[in-house]
């Protein structure tokens, strides 16, 4: 019998869900839940249920979830100590000296995560070359007894060159966690790389989130396990999935779990987009944010430098561009006068006016259905029913306010303004990087991405949209095509041409095998080499990869050429080695899905209101379009999670697999 796998994803609005029976793909969608284990179950016995089968009888679960950034963004995550080398407990709040905001004097960075009466400090020193002074054991002792009593939650420890030289990080680690019962996060351990301010906020992040992974992670286990599921195993940011106990001991690995897996989804489900000459923008709208990203040469796009409310994360994670522009994103009237949407959004409760939950104030999706992009007797999630009064009660207020006449002008403003901050984003993540979007595919998803998505292509002149079957649940079907991925760095800061190659070698050999002693199948493993590189002088880094045996021309080769690709010029100077990366994987195949659409597509037709003018718009059903069928827009196509709007002009035709590829007619 095939295996049966079940992703689920939570998500600010709605938890999804996906699952694998048979070559079939079986999809859910439930509210969020405050407790989000409580919708990861309900969520699972629900697509079970349209299954036919038993909880029981799933044999893998792949999961993905909001706790982390949620902490983070919210600022309710544990109440942390930092332990630093002496001189050096104020790294958190120095920084670096660039601003936010460059000409605003009055910018304010964030609170620290460590307040300055739970930071520490240690009289022991290392340099690059070795210890200095070794830690004092009872000072870390002593230290150990003030954090008991300040009833702290969990510790972070961060001393000067920890990532060079750890033996004194590593002894106070270890009597710190047999001193204390709360978790304690080394910087060696969450991150062996240079840069005391990035190692320091990220460690300090690590610790802050963990005791809310932990809790979280082991909760949902029990409740699983009573339901006779499979243990989960959790999507990194990086966009790998690794069992429960390592996110316990890696909990900031977890930040951008959700939309690191809706890439994955994306690049899986939209292989016939690849053939693009610059590859896939990837769109992803949800309830509260969108995420952009890109897709060249079939392979997700990485960083290493990542933020979440303006504090630093130096963890290897998919390259994200988002913007608080989602379904449930609030519409509003600034000071000036203008219409502005988001950050703020109504969420799941009481969630947009026309959920009928008790919402007061327009959202995107009010818009959308005063627009008639969604139906009034449509039901969200296949449950959800509309309110459709609330939704013109609410954009009438909105008209009013902004001076526009009437509802419908309002949800144009709100559909505009919505798709134009969107289209900032998917030029971040292009023009702004060198590349050409009309030389790219979008392929869109999220509950709301296909209903946007056309209308953005359209105003960058990229020419081709990807649908992908589930597109309203694709976050959730990247849980089930993910791969098993883990990661270690190292700084190793020579000049290329004195590396001593012999050195490099031991580095790259001791990193690998500390990662495959880790993985779940050592003899699938696949074991990749990169090389954070710079030119002398430089203060950022391009990654490149590396074969092996390292060879320090050849590095400087492929440096030269990415660093051209990047900024258009090589740089007649040195270049030095500062970190060394691996990374192994264990490849796990997407499974094989069946499309065979059928029956009479077209269910009826109604006014929808495009840039033109307002049309009477046929309305189909996604599950009934035949493979190698085609539609002529203007035309809205409801699926059970997601409704795509074709706007005249465009037209779709449907893949042998149940993708939509959206194209400017006669382009």
């Amino acid at each position: 019998m095939e295996r049966r796998k079940i992703g689920v994803d939570v998500g600010g609005t709605f938890t999804d869900v996906t699952l694998s029976v048979d070559g079939e793909l079986v999809t859910a969608k439930v509210p969020s839940t405050e407790d989000q284990s409580e919708g990861v179950i309900a969520g699972i016995e629900k697509a079970c249920e349209e299954a036919g089968i038993e909880p029981e009888s799933v044999s893998e679960f792949s999961h993905a979830m909001t706790v982390s950034v949620n902490a983070l963004l919210e600022e309710d995550g544990a109440k942390t100590a930092l332990v630093a080398t002496e001189g050096f407990r104020d790294v958190l709040e120095i920084g670096r000296q660039d601003r936010p905001s460059l000409y605003d004097l009055n910018a304010e960075k964030p609170t620290p995560l460590v307040p300055r009466r739970r930071r520490f400090e240690v009289s022991e020193r290392a340099s690059t070359d070795g210890i200095e002074r070794r830690v004092d054991e009872d000072e870390v002792r002593a230290i150990a007894e003030e954090i008991r009593n300040a009833d702290v939650e969990a510790v972070a420890i961060s001393f000067l060159h920890a990532y060079a030289h750890p033996e004194n990080e590593k002894r106070a680690a270890a009597i710190l966690r047999d001193e204390l019962t709360v978790p304690v996060s080394a910087s060696h351990e969450v991150l062996a790389e240079f840069r005391e301010y990035e190692r320091t906020s990220t460690t300090a992040v690590d610790a802050y989130v963990r005791p809310a992974i932990d809790r979280y992670v082991s909760h949902l286990t029990e409740r699983t396990r009573d339901l006779g599921v499979p243990q989960p195993r959790i999507m990194q940011a990086n966009g790998g999935i690794t069992d429960a106990d390592t996110v316990r001991q890696n909990a900031v690995t977890t930040v951008l779990s959700g939309p690191a897996a809706g890439v994955v989804g994306a690049n899986a489900m939209a292989t016939g987009g690849t053939d693009e000459p610059g590859g896939l923008v990837t769109f992803d709208m949800g309830g509260t944010s969108s995420d952009v990203s890109l897709v060249r040469d079939g392979a997700v796009e990485q960083t290493t430098e990542g933020s979440i409310n303006e504090r630093p994360i130096k963890t290897p994670m998919v390259d994200i561009e988002t913007v608080g522009a989602g379904g449930g994103s609030i519409a509003w009237v600034d000071a000036g006068g203008a219409l502005r949407i988001g950050p703020r959004s109504a969420g799941a409760d009481p969630g947009p006016a026309c959920y009928g939950k008790g919402g007061t104030e327009p959202t995107v999706t009010d818009a959308n259905l005063v627009l008639g992009y969604i139906g009034g007797s449509t039901s969200l999630g296949g449950e959800l029913s509309l309110d459709e009064e609330a939704a013109y009660d609410v954009l009438s207020d909105l008209a009013d306010e902004a001076g526009m006449d009437g509802p419908l002008e309002a949800a144009r403003g709100v559909y505009r303004v919505a798709n134009a901050n969107m289209t900032r984003a998917i030029r971040s993540v292009t023009v702004e990087r060198g590349y050409d979007p009309r030389k790219f595919g979008l392929v869109a998803f999220g509950g709301a991405g296909p209903m946007h998505a056309i209308s953005i292509a359209d105003s960058l002149d990229i020419e081709r949209v990807v649908i992908p079957r589930a597109s309203g649940v694709l976050s959730a079907y990247g849980l089930l095509a993910a791969d098993e991925k883990r990661t270690a760095v190292r700084t190793y800061q020579r000049s290329l041409a004195e590396v001593d190659p012999n050195d490099v070698e031991a580095v790259y050999e001791e990193l690998a095998e500390q990662l495959l002693t880790e993985v779940s199948d050592r003899n699938a493993a696949a074991v990749q080499y990169a090389a954070d590189l710079r030119y002398a002088g430089q203060s950022f880094e391009l990654g490149v990869d590396i074969e092996r045996p390292f060879d320090a021309a050849d590095a400087g080769e492929r440096f030269a050429a990415a660093h051209e690709s990047a900024y258009g010029y090589q740089a007649d100077e040195p270049v030095e080695l500062v970190n060394c990366r691996v990374m192994t994987t264990v490849p796990r195949s997407a499974p094989p899905l069946e499309y065979s659409g059928s029956g009479s597509p077209q269910t009826g037709s109604r006014e929808a209101a495009f840039t033109d003018s307002v049309h009477d718009t046929p309305v189909y059903e996604r599950q009934r379009l035949p493979p190698n069928s085609s539609i002529e827009g203007p035309a809205i196509v409801e699926g059970d999670e997601s409704t795509i709007v074709i706007p005249p002009a465009w037209s779709v035709r449907v893949r042998d697999d149940g993708a939509l590829i959206v194209e400017v007619r006669d382009a």
